[in-house]
């Protein structure tokens, strides 16, 4: 009687062996699968912005920077008091050829934002509005006279890199 409780025992515990087997199996296929579809999208996602950047034209250049040396003093009236403001400008352009050739008619530039700088109204200047607005007016000064002098423009802006009002 002893065998065949053994033979009995043995038919279904090679089926649950079997089960647990092939359940095992099958998790372990689907954690495979599962890396590897993650890994597959993750490597294609990250591959495809390079063959993008590649295949498309830049646009822009690199920036280039260029400080006006030395830094602009103007006075001014307010009141009858006399004031005075100091301004660093740095241009930014996107060719060094173009801005190597506008460095030639600097004396023109200089003296064109001298005499705006002078204009200026100390109310409006001590505003962040005030001071924008004198940022692009001397922006479009300068490009004024690139476009005068090299029939195309060369600054894209200027940057007010130091502004003291007293």
């Amino acid at each position: 009687m002893a065998k065949s409780d053994a033979a009995v025992k043995d038919p279904a515990t090679k089926g649950k062996l079997k089960l647990i087997i092939l359940i095992v199996v099958a998790l372990l296929l689907a954690i495979g699968l599962s890396v590897g579809a993650t890994w597959y999208f993750m490597h294609s996602a990250q591959s495809k912005p390079a063959v993008v950047a590649e295949t498309t034209p830049v646009g822009k250049q690199p920036a280039v920077f260029e400080p006006m040396a030395p830094a602009f003093v103007a006075n001014y009236n307010q009141n009858g008091r006399q004031r005075y403001m100091q301004v660093s400008i740095t241009m930014l352009a996107r060719n060094q050829a173009d801005l190597d050739a506008l460095k030639v008619h600097m004396p023109v530039i200089r003296n064109n934002l001298v005499m705006l700088f002078s204009s200026q109204d100390f109310a409006t200047l001590a505003s962040p509005v005030g001071q924008e607005m004198l940022r692009q007016k001397a922006t479009a000064s300068v490009q004024e006279v690139a476009q005068k002098e090299l029939g195309k423009v060369v600054i894209e802006q200027l940057l007010f890199t130091n502004f003291v009002l007293q």
